[in-house]
């Protein structure tokens, strides 16, 4: 048996509506007045058919039908005395499906019911073809575009990328779309994780420039790649707030942009000290940034991109501990010597880490090869520094500048091969 649930106003246009309705074999669940509370009661009721008989449509009963259709789609027929060819306009607009003007009749009832129902199923109909059209549309451009990042980060053809996201599709057992639409996640958060790690780097670069500008370390060389830090981060700030949701990371990104601002005056002073404890402020900033971006990136491969991307900071960070402790007042020593050695342990650990790892190609092992021979050759210039007469650390001094250099260049080199790699694009 059809139910109904009726909508009518205190002035009816069928005052037999009730006892016609039950008369044709359709049950009425329940009989309500108040149009705002419509939707809830079609919830309540779950009725085959609603039907409205009211002398004339008035704004809000408009926007009730609207609110209707958009949380629970029925069949609706309407009864009503109005003839105004605009509100037959809204009607059709609100998804009304039979509009019955001065023509009730109670014989022809039932079939009304069933031509309201008929043209309900297939606007659904249409609306379905219409989804699926919109995302066959939607999912065909997440693969162009998903084939353009493998394309330019994997150095593919266009036949070769689209092979590749299709056989991992198959394999994974995931929609084509679903997949491209992992790889342009994990491409841009990849990238954005990447720079956020760049901001930790120089936070320390910055420092053991500045103090081996201080050490008269080739000061013209080294005061331009301060400079060169400096647009560094300017632009990765701009690259993060043009690509990044602000109202998700704005806050993070505020707070590491302060923080940048008192380091950048306190580098315009000769107090290394001050430099330092700003450095470690900016450090702290955007290690809760980076942080934040792996865990909302839900990709494993971006903790292997992060901690690729944290080997920079710590290179940084051990030879600016060592320019620190060779410079260092008898009581701030002991301090200094433990935060090194607690950098230098965390280096090797996870050096130690990434060789281990079976996510890898041989140009990334050729970068870790390369890796561990500098960091070897850093961490003997940097005893020299601390422990050598002043001839040998004379001597170390420009070692321990060019060791970490090419340090923070290899492991920048390796996170963007990990950022670039098809493990990390696909998962």
């Amino acid at each position: 048996m059809i139910s109904a649930l009726l909508s009518i106003s205190r002035q009816m246009t069928a005052p037999s509506l009730v006892a016609d309705l039950q008369g044709a074999g359709i049950s009425v669940r329940a009989v309500q007045a108040d149009v705002t509370k419509l939707v809830r009661d079609v919830a309540v009721h779950a009725p085959d058919v609603v039907i409205c008989d009211l002398p004339l449509p008035s704004s809000s009963w408009f926007q009730a039908m609207h609110m209707l259709q958009q949380a629970v789609p029925c069949p609706v027929l309407v009864f009503t005395n109005d003839t105004d060819v605009g509100n037959i306009q809204k009607s059709t607009e609100a998804g009304i499906h039979v509009y019955v003007m001065n023509g009730y009749s109670g014989q022809r009832l039932r079939a009304l019911v069933q031509l309201a129902q008929a043209r309900f199923t297939q606007a659904q109909q249409q609306r379905k073809a219409f989804d699926d059209l919109s995302t066959r549309f939607e999912e065909r451009k997440a693969v162009d575009r998903a084939k353009g990042i493998l394309m330019h980060k994997q150095q593919l053809s266009d036949d070769d990328a689209f092979r590749v996201l299709r056989s991992t599709a198959m394999r994974s057992n995931q929609r084509l779309g679903q997949l491209s639409q992992h790889v342009i996640q994990s491409a841009h958060y990849a990238e954005a994780l990447n720079r956020s790690g760049q901001l930790r780097m120089l936070s320390q670069r910055l420092v053991k420039l500045h103090l081996l500008q201080q050490a008269q370390v080739d000061p013209t060389h080294h005061a331009a790649l301060l400079q060169q830090s400096i647009h560094w981060i300017d632009d990765n700030f701009a690259q993060l707030r043009g690509s990044l949701s602000l109202p998700t990371f704005g806050d993070l990104l505020d707070q590491v942009a302060a923080q940048w601002d008192c380091l950048k005056e306190a580098l315009g002073q000769a107090d290394a000290q001050r430099v330092n404890a700003a450095a470690e402020a900016l450090l702290q900033g955007a290690e809760r940034l980076t942080s934040s971006l792996e865990a909302s990136g839900f990709t494993p491969s971006l903790r292997l991109l992060n901690l690729a991307g944290r080997q920079r900071m710590l290179s940084q960070r051990f030879a600016k501990d060592s320019l620190l402790l060779s410079a260092a007042a008898p009581g701030a020593t002991a301090q200094c010597s433990e935060d090194r050695h607690a950098t230098q342990q965390a280096f090797e650990a996870a050096l130690t880490h990434l060789n281990g790892l079976p996510l890898s190609s041989p140009a990334i092992q050729n970068t870790l090869s390369e890796a561990g021979v500098a960091w070897l050759q850093m961490v003997a210039a940097a005893q020299a520094i601390v422990q050598g007469t002043p001839e040998q650390r004379s001597a170390a001094l420009p070692a321990l500048a060019q060791q970490s250099e090419s340090l923070l260049q290899l492991f920048d080199q390796l996170a963007e091969q990990y950022e670039h790699s098809l493990d990390m694009l696909v998962g």
